[in-house]
């Protein structure tokens, strides 16, 4: 079978943002689009018109705007029932990544809420791209933890864990779009009160080793993909604070997700929950140990 990208489809905003994301990547990657609905029940949703007929339009809808636009785009659509987390969840389980509008009030059931995504990215192993409608990278502002350069993938390292599915997300999307990749490691610095030097002395001890072991982690990634050109950022400050600021403009943002299990289910980090309600840009959500 060939490789392939899935994109979940609601008949929303957001969803068609997903699909005409996904339509590119899919060109990128040299794989078909799979475009698949989900419903939950037959019934349409209150005050839209639904059933079958709709969820028919809107996947053969979104196929012929997406082959218009992208001729030589191999497509298929598939409509599946069931409830759409686990469901989307399973078929991400074949693709080469599964791609979500962030958020979606949709006109026939099964739309895709904040919560099927949050959801559907918890119950799968695989890459997971989450869109907003209307994203368009900006230009770069400059410095090390202000917007990111137009088009460029970053991504959020942490030195201390093993996160080489991540990193290779990373790299392999940059390399595909000839596009630089920022990796972000934010860190902080003891409190010293208002001790102004003990602060700078410690800054001054403590950044070296920081950014070496970013650029250890990094170095068999820069091997791997020689054409990728790679800046290390090293900010001060919280990681979700510091990976948002990173990502300001870019194209694709990249962080990994560890699953923490409580008594309320499984959950994502702090991280990666803050940045994909937060960030503008498209998020992968890459699964590591």
């Amino acid at each position: 079978m060939p490789q392939h990208v899935t994109v979940g489809l609601d008949g929303s905003a957001e969803s068609a943002a997903a699909a005409a994301w996904a339509a590119r990547e899919a060109l990128l990657r040299k794989a078909v689009l799979h475009l698949l609905l989900v419903t939950d029940a037959p019934e349409p949703a209150p005050g839209a018109t639904g059933g079958p007929d709709a969820v028919d339009e809107v996947l053969a809808g979104t196929a012929k705007a997406l082959h218009d636009r992208h001729p030589g785009l191999e497509i298929r659509t598939e409509r599946l029932p069931g409830r759409p987390p686990p469901v989307l969840a399973r078929e991400a389980a074949n693709a080469e990544l599964t791609v979500l509008g962030s958020r979606g009030l949709g006109g026939v059931r099964g739309f895709l809420l904040g919560s099927v995504a949050m959801a559907t990215i918890v119950g799968t192993d695989r890459p997971v791209v989450l869109v907003r409608p209307e994203h368009e990278p900006r230009p770069e502002r400059g410095g090390e933890a202000s917007g990111a350069a137009a088009g460029s993938v970053v991504v959020g390292v942490d030195v201390r864990e093993a996160c080489e599915p991540v990193l290779d997300f990373a790299f392999g999307a940059a390399a595909l779009r000839g596009d630089r990749l920022r990796a972000v490691h934010a860190w902080s610095l003891p409190p010293f009160g208002r001790d102004a030097l003990a602060l700078d002395m410690a800054l001054r001890e403590m950044r070296p080793d920081v950014v070496g072991h970013l650029r250890n982690v990094l170095a068999p990634w820069r091997q791997k993909y020689p054409s990728v050109d790679v800046v290390d950022l090293t900010p001060i400050g919280g990681a979700a604070e510091q990976l948002l600021r990173a990502a300001e403009g870019a194209a694709l943002v990249v962080v990994g997700r560890r699953i923490r299990t409580s008594h309320l289910g499984a959950r994502l980090g702090p991280v990666a929950h803050a940045v994909i309600h937060h960030c503008e840009a498209p998020v992968a959500v890459v699964a590591h140990d």
